[in-house]
């Protein structure tokens, strides 16, 4: 079931085309990868989603439903550009937020105590905000994200300013919301927090959306036939152009790539009667790779 919906999106400034008939959906309790170089249109995305600005045509659907004042409400948003108050204290700033999006402050109180003290942060309460370091910053507003239990939840970047330390522990946390029933839209640069975390992604390049899908089989699609091989100690893989051609010996293993229309079982049989093979694994292509080769070639095709 799709928690949220963007059918056919389409926004313009001045003559600005940020997004062509953008579609994507996002099923309950996924973390799901919103990617895209920089202007690709990922952020005026996420500001039609909160309503921050309206698309001009095309319909943003929440839960089965067209989103509201009231979603967004619930709705917890970390956004690049952070904006915490630096003058006031870090306590008061997190109930105050939380008091925003409709929590007590009884309630909101003692979710700020279980959060600082779950980010190490309780001797920092009644500091000022500008007295913290970026990264202790930045946990800060996570914290005023998190803290009235969204069911939907939209970091943009954030993992931007953390040591990988705290990189981690951010991530367990993201893992530990979907756990406990949150959808969340995560954009971010970092491939390999998308390989880490996401289910799914949506790739846009030039306003519009050019790859889509489940992640693993994203990978499968993009696969080069790549496998490397495990032989016994001083055996030597001999090239086989029917079979393979040798792209390189890398450690104990040697890198081949199968030849058109052949099957990885012919390779193995013929592997087995002539070497002592030890094991074999494919390798598939990174997030990385794929997100680079797919934008260089939306842009190609422009």
């Amino acid at each position: 079931m799709a928690f949220i919906e963007i059918n056919d999106v389409v926004k313009q400034y001045k003559g600005h085309m940020a997004l062509n008939h953008v579609s994507l959906s996002v099923p309950q309790g996924c973390i799901y990868g919103l990617l895209g170089p920089n202007g690709a249109g990922k952020t005026t995305l996420i500001r039609i989603i909160n309503m921050i600005t309206a698309p001009d045509s095309g319909t943003v659907m929440l839960d089965g439903k067209p989103i509201t004042a009231e979603d967004v409400a619930k709705i917890g948003y970390l956004p690049e550009e952070r904006g915490l108050y630096k003058k006031m204290k870090v306590g008061e700033e997190i109930v105050y937020l939380a008091r925003l999006k409709g929590m007590t402050k009884a309630d909101a109180t003692e979710k700020m105590k279980f959060w600082l003290n779950r980010f190490n942060l309780t001797d920092w309460r009644d500091k000022k905000v500008e007295t913290l370091s970026k990264g202790m910053q930045q946990k800060v507003q996570f914290i005023a994200t998190v803290i009235h239990d969204p069911k939907l939840l939209i970091f943009d970047e954030p993992f931007s300013g953390f040591d990988p330390v705290n990189a981690e522990q951010l991530k367990q946390e993201i893992l530990e919301l979907q756990k406990q029933g949150a959808t969340i839209l995560f954009s971010t640069h970092n491939m390999e927090s998308v390989e880490e975390v996401c289910q799914q992604i949506s790739l846009i390049n030039h306003s519009q959306v050019v790859l889509q899908g489940n992640v693993a089989d994203i990978k499968q699609r993009y696969k080069k036939h790549l496998y490397e091989i495990n032989l016994a100690r001083g055996e030597m893989l001999k090239p086989c152009p029917e079979l393979y051609t040798i792209e390189q010996a890398q450690g104990a293993g040697t890198l081949i790539r199968l030849a058109p229309e052949v099957a990885i079982r012919e390779v193995i049989t013929h592997l087995n009667q002539q070497y002592s093979l030890q094991g074999f694994h494919e390798l598939l292509p990174g997030m990385h790779e794929i997100f680079i080769e797919t934008v260089k070639t939306s842009s190609h095709n422009e």
